[in-house]
């Protein structure tokens, strides 16, 4: 239970630090206006907030793990959003990335 919560923050993070980060992206790059940069920073805070409900109390273990969420993340988000096409060594690296958050934040320690 306490993994399956920690992998839902990890994901809502994901959401809301990539998410955050594309809004302002199409705000500012894409002229979309001041409003959806606006959002992009509220996403951002809120992300900020959810990385410190982790059971974990090892704020580094935390971030470095949440790394391999957000390369995969960001690869999804840009499938999604974008029509970005990730190729194999795309998917291959965020798997990598993945197999590496789980091995950093799940692998059993004394």
């Amino acid at each position: 239970m306490v993994v399956a919560r920690s992998v839902a923050l990890f994901v809502v993070a994901a959401v809301l630090e990539i998410g955050g980060a594309w809004l302002i992206w199409q705000g500012v790059r894409e002229h979309r206006g001041w409003g959806w940069t606006a959002c992009g920073a509220m996403s951002l805070a809120l992300y900020g907030f959810i990385a410190t409900l982790q059971p974990s109390a090892d704020f580094g273990r935390v971030l470095a793990a949440y790394g391999g969420v957000f390369v995969a993340g960001s690869l999804l988000w840009a499938w999604v959003a974008d029509g970005y096409r990730p190729d194999r060594f795309d998917l291959i690296g965020a798997a990598v990335c993945l197999v590496g958050m789980g091995v950093i934040m799940y692998a059993p320690r004394r």
